[in-house]
């Protein structure tokens, strides 16, 4: 165990991820789902992004989960495992399909964003704490166990699973959860249990991830990162996510006086806004699992997160670890006026004695 709660080595990996993917089709041109004549395929998963991102940036990752025993499963364990991460410990079901989606080239922000989901009755909703549906060895094989609450809105028996792996037990690696809170998921629940469902796994984890926004939409907090904090005092790390203005994060450890550090947002030149949430918690678990000071955490987060803003899909190629750690070293004046564009990736050497506005 580390001094900041990260226990040490356990068979080679660093973070283990369990969650469902899907193949996701990606419109060849702008517009209603209607109209799009052809689409492009591709993955999509919350947390096999963020084992994706990490293997890319050296990492050893691991990812569990179910798939269906067909084409669709065949693509999904294949391009995650091109990344690098190791997907022995993927299950595949022979009765129930592969999940995938379908979305617009729109802004998820706008009314014009359509996606449409087709996983109901997946291979991955299967999950659960029966051992002959996952394999909880694996699960507790690396220093970090990564979830969403994307999972535990899947079915029953997904929830049981999240339940279970966030509870204190023996021998528990350290638990990231990222709230992730999706409502159409939970349409089908109870009013309201979405969020309580959400409030009561973030409490069982060790380092939380949430955005300001969806503490508001979930729970009604709306007081910012402290009354945030106050309503998840448990998680040891809990990191508030505060969209374009940047996030603070609360841990133990900090300077006295200081219970919470803020890092602002990088200007970004967006080419794409999907998979920057699942990008900055790579970012951050990266910077976690090298012991690095909550500034550079949070800095490492901005800055994998502006890798997948400015490409097309929810995964991009990070930068050099080099370079990136040249980039977090930035004085708080080179660091407010630094702005990203596409291709910024490509390891171009950046001027940070610039005082001036900065484009790589």
């Amino acid at each position: 165990m580390t001094a900041d709660g990260v226990p040490g080595d356990a068979n080679g990996v660093d973070v283990v991820a369990l969650g469902e993917s899907m193949v996701t089709f990606l419109p060849s041109r702008a517009g209603r789902l209607a109209d799009v004549p052809s689409f492009d395929r591709g993955i999509g998963g919350a947390e096999s992004n963020v084992a994706c991102a990490l293997a890319a940036a050296g990492h050893r990752t691991r990812w569990v989960s179910r798939v269906g025993a067909d084409g669709f499963g065949d693509h999904l364990v294949e391009a995650i495992a091109r990344y690098g991460v190791d997907t022995r410990a993927v299950r595949r079901d022979p009765h129930r399909p592969t999940g995938i989606y379908f979305r617009t080239a729109d802004d998820r922000d706008t009314d014009a964003h359509e996606v449409l989901y087709y996983r109901a009755g997946s291979a991955a909703s299967a999950m659960s704490p029966d051992p002959d549906s996952v394999d909880h060895e694996a699960l507790d094989s690396g220093r970090i166990l990564h979830l969403s609450g994307i999972t535990a809105a899947l079915s029953a028996d997904c929830l049981a699973l999240l339940r279970e792996l966030t509870a204190p037990r023996p021998g528990r690696p350290l638990v990231s959860f990222d709230v992730n809170h999706r409502p159409g998921l939970w349409s089908g629940t109870g009013d309201g249990e979405g969020p309580r469902v959400l409030l009561d796994l973030a409490r069982g984890a060790d380092l939380v991830f949430v955005g300001e926004d969806e503490a508001a939409d979930a729970w009604g907090i709306t007081g910012g990162p402290d009354a945030i904090r106050a309503a998840l005092p448990e998680p040891a790390t809990l990191v508030v996510k505060q969209g374009s203005s940047g996030a603070t994060v609360f841990m133990e450890g900090l300077a006295e006086g200081a219970p919470s550090v803020f890092q602002p947002a990088l200007k970004v030149d967006v080419v794409a806004p999907v998979g920057a949430g699942d990008a900055f918690a790579a970012g951050f678990l990266s910077a976690t699992l090298r012991g690095l000071p909550a500034e550079r955490r949070l800095r490492h987060g901005h800055l994998m997160a502006a890798a997948a803003l400015t490409v097309p899909g929810d995964l991009a190629t990070p930068p050099a670890r080099a370079h990136t750690d040249r980039l977090a070293a930035l004085d708080a004046e080179a660091w407010g006026t630094l702005r990203l564009g596409p291709g910024w990736t490509d390891g171009v050497p950046v001027n940070t004695e610039a005082k001036e506005e900065a484009r790589t």
